[in-house]
């Protein structure tokens, strides 16, 4: 028997590899990183972050889910047929045609898949084309908890962005100035191990597997998928938001889950957990976008100081501890207004500098450093005086 499940294994693996999602999302990374670069070039006039940064520092919490939904799903013995996989695989790869990350939520990736199953009995009867029984006897509550281990997942995703790894931008604000704004934006592959139909895995116990679509044996596939969301904020600090948005996934995430579990005995209850995650998610999204709105725009500068929008990675800046949100008011004592000021002062300091930093509680903090050639002329600071100015001291 253990050979069996290793055999398995090693083909669910290779599985794995003749996913087209899997290469998809290479190239999916790289088109929205490029699009996000040639708009930072537009704004600020220099890239900012590289062009993976949507996929950089995913790993570890598409590791462990991966490993919590395998476990999870040889357990209790999710059985899917591969024609279901592909479909998922499918609807995901036409979603993010869009290059918008906010419809890879699982939510719509899966919601999309359950309504489509749902309704391919209908559709497929008045055609002949393809098989009728293509997808037959789909496994609903598989689905929904699927949904909600993976919409956890994207909880935990934003949650974990960092005060400096968000993407900002620039908009023409209500009076026809620029204010700056922040993408909490993040895609990454949750690879998890699920049962297919006929192979040599076997029974090992009377209630395994617990989520059957019928038949006595069974083989392993590596099922890679994307999730991804993008939620724009201006009126507050990112991670704040993030915090906020996040928490309310992990609440409709446990809704959903109560619903899945239940269906296991009313089966229309996997229908409600897939309607509750669409409506459920779309609500959070808007509440935030309206919230947000009605805030003063947080990255908006005044005469006290310039106040950071963003942070280089790897530049001096990023090494000192300095964070978007934060406000400069003096180089070396002197007091600066904007960023020609900035420059100036931090040129004419020699080979230290001094500057003043008011945090975002309004605390100042004093860092002096080095000045070395080749840091950035500008420290690596970005603000939205930054907006269409020349690279002429580069």
């Amino acid at each position: 028997m253990a050979q069996s499940w290793l055999i398995e294994l090693g083909n669910g693996v290779g599985r794995f590899f003749l996913n087209p999602l899997l290469y998809w999302t290479i190239i999916l990374s790289i088109l929205i990183g490029y699009k996000r670069i040639k708009a930072e070039r537009q704004q600020f006039g220099l890239k900012i972050f590289d062009v993976f940064s949507e996929w950089k520092n995913t790993w570890l919490i598409s590791l462990i889910f991966g490993f919590v939904l395998s476990i999870l799903a040889i357990g209790a013995g999710f059985v899917f047929s591969y024609e279901t996989i592909l479909l998922l695989s499918g609807v995901t790869l036409l979603l993010s045609l869009t290059l918008r990350l906010s419809l890879l939520s699982p939510v719509y990736t899966i919601g999309a898949a359950y309504f489509l199953l749902l309704l391919s009995p209908f559709v497929l009867d008045y055609q002949s084309i393809i098989d009728p029984d293509l997808f037959e006897m789909p496994n609903f509550t598989a689905l929904s908890i699927l949904t909600a281990v993976l919409l956890s997942a994207e909880a935990f995703l934003l949650k974990r962005q960092g005060r400096n790894d968000t993407f900002p931008k620039m908009k023409a604000g209500r009076r026809g100035t620029w204010i700056g704004t922040h993408h909490l934006r993040k895609m990454t592959l949750i690879p998890f191990f699920v049962l297919i139909p006929s192979g040599s895995i076997s029974s090992f116990a009377s209630y395994w597997p617990y989520f059957s679509i019928g038949g006595e044996t069974f083989s392993l596939v590596l099922v890679p998928f994307l999730i991804g969301f993008n939620h724009l904020v201006q009126g507050q600090l990112p991670e704040k938001a993030a915090a906020r948005l996040s928490a309310s996934l992990h609440v409709l995430s446990l809704v959903i889950l109560v619903l899945a579990l239940g269906s296991i005995y009313i089966g229309w209850l996997s229908l409600a957990a897939a309607v509750a995650g669409i409506i459920g998610r779309e609500y959070f999204s808007y509440r935030h976008r309206i919230k947000d709105r009605e805030k003063t725009p947080f990255f908006n500068q005044d005469d006290h100081g310039i106040k950071i929008l963003a942070v280089i990675p790897g530049s001096a800046a990023d090494r000192l501890g300095i964070a978007a949100g934060e406000t400069i008011t003096k180089v070396n004592g002197k007091k600066i207004a904007d960023m020609d000021e900035f420059y100036y002062a931090l040129q004419n300091s020699g080979a230290f500098f001094k500057l003043k930093v008011l945090g975002d509680n309004g605390e100042a903090r004093f860092i002096q450093n080095a000045l070395y050639e080749e840091d950035h002329h500008e420290l690596g600071i970005i603000t939205t005086f930054n907006r269409h100015r020349e690279n002429k001291y580069a």
